[in-house]
C-alpha cells in the first residue's frame, strides 16, 4: 500500500476561502485488485445538532468548511443554518450532496436509522465518500455499518468522543476512532479542529470499545465524587473549598473537577444527559456479557443511574445523580 498526504498551507481555493482550510487531501493506492480511493473535503455533511453536535458542526463552519446538515427538530440547526449551512430535508439529501458525512445522534436505534435506514445515508451516499460516526453506539453495529457501506463503495469511521459539552465547545475532545488507517488520515485535519486528542484505535468498532472502557472509568469516578460530596456536605464541610483541595491531590479527576462545582452550585443542566449515560453503560454491560466480563462496579453504577431516571431526573446531567444521594441520606 503507498500512501500520499498533499497539503496546501497557503494561498486562497476559487471560492476565496484560504485553501489551508478548504483542501487538504488524502490519497491510497491498493494494488492486489483493490479500488483507488481518495477523500475530497470540500463538501462535508452533518447530522444531528444536540448539545454536542452543534458545537462541534459550528467549528467545521468557522473554518470555513461548506456543510449541508440535518436534524430531526430543523429550530436546533437555526444557528448553523445562520452562520451558514444549508439545510436538507433528510440524512440521504445530506449524502447526496457531501464526500464526508458526520453524525452524531442519540441512540444506537438513531445510528442506525441514520445510516442504514429509510432516506438514511445509505441511500444518498456516492462511492468515494466517508461517513463517520461520532455517537457513543455499539461496537457491533459499528462494523454492521462499516460493512453495509463498504458494499457500496463508501468508507466508514466509528468515531466517538469524550469531554462533554465543554470539550464540545472548546474543541478539546478526545476522539477515539475506529476503522482503516487511509480513511482515517484523510479525515484527521476535521478530526483536530475538533478535538485536541485524536487516535487510531484499530479496526471498525475499536473507536466504540475504547469509548466503553471511557464511560466504564466514568461510571466509577462519578459514584466515588457525588458519595465523596455527599459526606462533605452531611459533615458541614463547604463544597467548593472541598472540591479545590481534593481535585488538586490523589483524588483528583475530570468528575470532581469539572462536575463537581456544577453539584456544589445546584447546575444540574445536561452536559451529558443521564439517559444517555444510561444507554451507554446498558451497551459496555452487554458488550461485557458477550466476552464473559464480570464488572460489578459498572452494575452498581447502572443501578443508581437507573434508580436516577425513575426519580425522573433521566434528562439532567451526569451529575444529576448526586440527586438521588441527596434524597437518600436527606442532605
Amino acid at each position: 500500500m503507498h500512501l500520499w498526504i498533499w497539503k496546501i498551507n497557503s494561498g486562497r481555493s476559487d471560492s476565496g476561502l484560504p485553501i489551508a482550510l478548504k483542501k487538504r487531501k488524502t490519497w491510497h493506492k491498493k494494488f492486489n485488485g483493490i479500488r483507488s480511493y481518495r477523500i475530497n473535503m470540500s463538501k462535508i455533511g452533518w447530522i444531528g445538532t444536540g448539545v454536542m453536535g452543534q458545537s462541534m458542526c459550528m467549528h467545521l463552519l468557522d473554518a470555513g468548511h461548506n456543510i449541508h446538515l440535518y436534524n430531526r427538530t430543523r429550530a436546533k440547526a437555526d444557528s448553523l443554518i445562520e452562520k451558514g449551512a444549508v439545510w436538507c430535508e433528510t440524512p440521504a439529501q445530506v449524502a447526496e450532496k457531501s464526500d464526508i458525512i458526520f453524525s452524531i445522534v442519540g441512540f444506537p436505534k438513531d445510528v442506525r436509522e441514520t445510516i442504514l435506514g429509510t432516506n438514511g445515508v445509505i441511500e444518498g451516499a456516492k462511492a468515494g465518500a466517508v461517513v463517520v460516526d461520532m455517537t457513543t453506539s455499539s461496537p457491533g453495529l459499528a462494523k454492521e455499518i462499516h460493512t453495509a457501506l463498504k458494499a457500496k463503495g463508501v468508507d466508514a469511521l466509528d468515531a466517538p468522543v469524550s469531554g462533554g459539552d465543554l470539550g464540545a465547545r472548546q474543541a478539546t475532545l478526545a476522539i477515539m476512532v475506529g476503522g482503516d488507517q487511509p480513511v482515517y488520515e484523510g479525515v484527521l485535519p476535521l478530526f483536530e479542529i475538533m478535538g485536541k486528542n485524536v487516535a487510531l484505535m484499530g479496526g471498525p468498532g475499536a473507536g466504540q470499545h475504547t469509548k466503553m472502557s471511557n464511560q466504564i472509568l466514568i461510571a466509577g469516578t462519578m459514584i466515588g465524587t457525588v458519595e465523596s460530596l455527599a459526606y462533605a456536605c452531611k459533615s458541614g464541610l463547604d463544597l467548593e473549598s472541598v472540591i479545590k483541595v481534593i481535585g488538586s491531590g490523589a483524588a483528583g479527576s475530570w468528575s470532581i473537577n469539572n462536575l463537581g462545582p456544577r453539584i456544589a452550585r445546584g447546575d444540574y443542566d445536561p452536559g451529558f444527559y443521564i439517559k444517555h449515560f444510561i444507554k451507554d453503560m446498558g451497551i459496555a454491560l452487554d458488550e461485557a456479557r458477550q466476552m464473559n466480563l464480570s464488572l460489578p462496579g459498572l452494575a452498581l453504577a447502572n443501578q443508581f443511574y437507573v434508580a436516577a431516571a425513575a426519580l425522573g431526573h433521566e434528562n439532567l446531567g451526569t451529575q444529576g445523580l448526586y440527586k438521588v444521594f441527596e434524597q437518600m441520606n436527606a442532605l
